[in-house]
């Protein structure tokens, strides 16, 4: 797939995906209704901001690294290559670990327990996902090169270094996408 055509289809999926997720949902559960339920909830609300803020930056990454790899995050318009530039150096589900901390921030922001909820099914049923789909997915299509990244860089929890494809990873052959 073209570069152009990548990035395109990478922001409608941006827009669809991420944003019934992160937005839509979140909205029609809270209506973006603010509530104090503990006193100095600000310090709460602060650090909100901060998860949302933090956690849209590595979304907007992995969706800039696949449209430069030539493909989209949709398993229908994947890439040829596997992508471990940009935040995937870190985790290997960085678009989930991102919008999980998204929610989490709105739950924060807007002193909204119901998100927490609504976080954590996202992330079961999202898990389950990566568990019986996409990680097989990429087994079969990127076999040893996904393995040695697969044991490199953790699913859920991100690596404090960038993780570094080397010719001392075998099946990675140094290649970034």
């Amino acid at each position: 797939m073209r570069t152009s055509r990548a990035a395109v289809g990478s922001a409608a999926f941006f827009v669809v995906a991420p944003g019934t997720v992160v937005g839509l949902v979140p909205w029609l559960i809270t209506r973006w209704e603010f509530r104090e339920p503990l006193p100095y909830w600000v310090a709460a609300q602060a650090v909100g901001v901060l998860l949302i803020c933090a956690g849209l930056v590595p979304v907007v990454i992995a969706f800039a690294q696949f449209a430069r790899a030539g493909g989209t995050p949709m398993p229908i318009a994947p890439t040829q290559h596997l992508v471990v530039s940009g935040s995937n150096r870190y985790v290997r589900n960085p678009m989930y670990v991102g919008l999980l901390a998204v929610i989490i921030g709105q739950a924060l922001l807007f002193g909204q327990f119901s998100l927490l909820l609504y976080a954590a099914a996202l992330w079961a049923v999202t898990a389950s996902f990566v568990r019986w789909y996409e990680e097989p997915t990429l087994a079969r299509q990127f076999g040893a090169e996904y393995e040695a990244y697969r044991r490199a860089v953790p699913g859920w929890w991100p690596r404090l270094r960038p993780w570094e494809p080397t010719e001392n990873h075998p099946g990675t052959g140094g290649r970034h996408a």
